[in-house]
């Protein structure tokens, strides 16, 4: 850590060198001490991820809404209570404990559609009824897993984009982003699907 030259004072860029700095820096509001903290420990908490959930991408996805999270939560760390690096350590175990049940979520959704699906196609329902629920689900299941999982919550767990944007850390306006853009992309496809299936 270094003085300013004409004030003597550190400071915050200077003052990150250490957890301590970097921590003090955080809690004040600091941006280049959360770039620094994410520089840190973000390969740990990536290294956390990839190995509970085993798929990279959804690591990254995860990373990121740790270090949200991090910036948003801010005022709550206590340097009493433990290290910021146990802090970050504790909201990873939370994020991947949150991703895990969603995927267990949508496993079971999946098994219930397609459970669904066959009792409904044996029953009444029209081909091309079958058709286009095996499509919006085939889709939806292509869509980049951050842009999946905002409208999984939306239209299967019922949350509106501010409780998705409190239960995920991410900003609303990121979650609304994403909600938009996975809309925009399913249409596309399905449209694209349905004029096939006109064929």
């Amino acid at each position: 850590m270094t003085a300013d030259r004409t004030t003597g004072v550190l400071t915050a860029a200077e003052d990150v060198a250490d957890d301590d700095g970097i921590a003090r820096g955080l809690v004040g509001g600091d941006e280049q001490c959360l770039a620094a903290a994410y520089r840190r420990w973000g390969p740990l908490v990536q290294a956390l991820a990839v190995r509970a959930l085993g798929d990279p991408r959804e690591a990254e996805d995860i990373t990121q809404q740790v270090f949200v999270a991090v910036w948003r939560g801010r005022a709550n760390f206590r340097p009493e209570r433990g290290s910021l690096s146990a802090w970050l350590v504790g909201i990873t175990r939370r994020k991947i404990a949150d991703a895990l049940s969603a995927r267990t979520r949508r496993t079971r959704l999946a098994a219930s559609l397609g459970a669904a699906l066959e009792h409904e196609g044996r029953r009444s329902e029209e081909p091309e009824q079958v058709l286009e629920r095996l499509v919006v689900g085939e889709e939806l299941a292509r869509l980049p897993r951050v842009q999946r999982d905002v409208l999984e919550l939306a239209y299967f767990a019922d949350l509106t984009q501010t409780q998705i944007a409190d239960r995920t850390g991410m900003p609303l306006g990121t979650v609304k982003s994403h909600a938009r853009r996975g809309l925009l992309r399913m249409r596309h496809s399905l449209e694209r699907a349905g004029v096939h299936a006109g064929r």
